[in-house]
């Protein structure tokens, strides 16, 4: 096979592999901006952008959606400066007990929600927290740090030791070799971290279900959750609000997609 003949061939891969991500993506906006019923009119251009109009008014999701930010903000925010410094003593340092504990923090990875969901909601109702946003922020903490962690500590560890030597023998502190020195090359992987927590905080489902009884705490997937069984039959507006919840998602990965795509290709090469 010469070279010509692998390239197109790559090329015929790579347009697959879009085809196959795009074509789910593609249909549930082409729904979304379809008739909502046989009876409606023929729009702009054939095409009907009032129904995110109206998934947006009829499912309450400006409500639902600010509560999802504030809790992505705060699990985002805490769990990014946690890990951070985790990672960096975990990477950088050596003391007594750090492979113990840094296999007690895996476990945060290792054990699925779904096992400690409900233990932990008699947990947090004992101690006055359910239906707060606290609830529902603190969990999804403990299990973004527990990656975090792991990912920082990668990164910290695949480092150039001339690099924290030279901030040593220059008197830097490890806050300041850390703040100075290290986290503007680990900026790639920051990023990345931040958009992966801030990915799973958003799409979480259970956690805010189960934290939350009474539901006046509802994130975004429990609103279009609830906002598909009162509209079962209206495939348009199902749609619309789908988009409407996953934009957040969108937007923000396409801000910073050139620090994640960079995050992850040298997180894939570490050892």
């Amino acid at each position: 096979m010469n070279l010509r003949s692998e390239r197109l061939m790559n090329y015929a891969v790579l347009v697959l592999f879009a085809a196959m991500a795009l074509g789910p993506v593609l249909i549930i906006l082409g729904n979304a901006l379809g008739p909502q019923s046989a009876d409606s009119g023929p729009g702009l251009l054939g095409l009907h952008p009032g129904n995110f109009v109206d998934a947006w008014q009829q499912g309450n999701f400006a409500s639902y959606m600010t509560t999802s930010v504030i809790v992505a903000a705060i699990v985002v925010t805490v769990s990014t400066v946690f890990s951070t410094l985790a990672g960096y003593a975990f990477g950088t340092m050596t003391f007594r007990g750090s492979q113990v504990l840094f296999y007690v923090f895996l476990l945060g990875i290792m054990v699925p929600t779904e096992a400690i969901v409900v233990p932990l909601f008699f947990d947090l109702r004992d101690l006055g927290l359910t239906n707060t946003l606290w609830a529902i922020a603190l969990p999804q903490i403990a299990q973004s740090v527990a990656f975090g962690t792991f990912w920082m500590r990668a990164t910290f560890r695949s480092s150039s030791r001339a690099l924290i030597e030279a901030a040593t023998l220059d008197g830097a502190g490890s806050a300041r070799t850390l703040f100075s020195v290290l986290l503007p090359v680990a900026r790639p992987a920051v990023v990345t971290l931040v958009v992966l927590s801030f990915m799973w905080t958003w799409n979480e489902f259970l956690i805010p279900l189960v934290m939350s009884p009474n539901a006046d705490l509802r994130t975004a997937p429990l609103a279009l959750a609830f906002f598909q069984g009162q509209h079962v039959q209206e495939t348009a507006l199902l749609a619309a609000g789908a988009v409407l919840v996953a934009l957040p998602v969108v937007i923000l990965y396409l801000f910073l997609q050139r620090h994640f795509i960079r995050g992850m290709l040298e997180g894939s090469v570490r050892e």
